[in-house]
């Protein structure tokens, strides 16, 4: 469930991708079909996957301000961590600016 959910809000998993069946995941995971099955039912309550009877599961498409609000929370969590570690190495507040001002600027460069 950790996984296809990090796919999906890392982009890895775009709207409409199919998932594998229920079946076929267990069988490649080597868990059991009801867990399998609890974690489709749990990221469907998420609303981050539809089921369509006959057809599988895939993605969904329509909840993309959701998606953005968990990778927002998501960035905000590994922000928190660098701002401590940061703290760690007696960095200020401008230290750390310039410095992700600066990788910044290489990334986009790329």
């Amino acid at each position: 469930m950790n996984q296809i959910r990090q796919s999906i809000l890392s982009g890895e998993l775009s709207a409409g991708d199919s998932l594998p069946s229920i079946r076929q995941l267990a069988k490649d995971l080597q868990v059991s079909v009801i867990t399998t099955k609890r974690a489709y039912e749990e990221l469907e309550k998420e609303k981050l996957i539809d089921s369509v009877v006959g057809k599988g599961c895939f993605v969904s498409g329509a909840n993309k301000d959701f998606i953005r609000e968990q990778r927002m929370k998501r960035l905000e969590g590994k922000m928190i961590e660098i701002i401590q570690e940061s703290k760690e190495l007696s960095m200020s507040h401008q230290d750390l600016i310039d410095h992700l001002t600066l990788l910044f600027e290489e990334e986009q460069t790329q």
